[in-house]
């Protein structure tokens, strides 16, 4: 799976903002985290369901 394919826009979901696929973690969620200083694992351990390649596929979404 690449990243785009981890990362979902669903109206019925989030209000279809970004999100990874199958949580309701969304891309800003993760990217305002790492933004503010936090680590990756820091992000892990906040939200234990996402893995840190839904963490590259949300920096990967952001940068497209």
């Amino acid at each position: 799976m690449n990243h785009h394919e981890r990362v979902t826009l669903d109206p019925a979901v989030t209000g279809g903002k970004p999100c990874v696929r199958g949580l309701r973690v969304t891309v800003a969620t993760v990217l305002g985290l790492l933004a503010v200083g936090r680590s990756r694992e820091e992000v892990l351990a906040a939200y234990p369901y996402p893995t840190a390649n839904d963490i590259d596929a949300c920096l990967s979404y952001a940068a497209r």
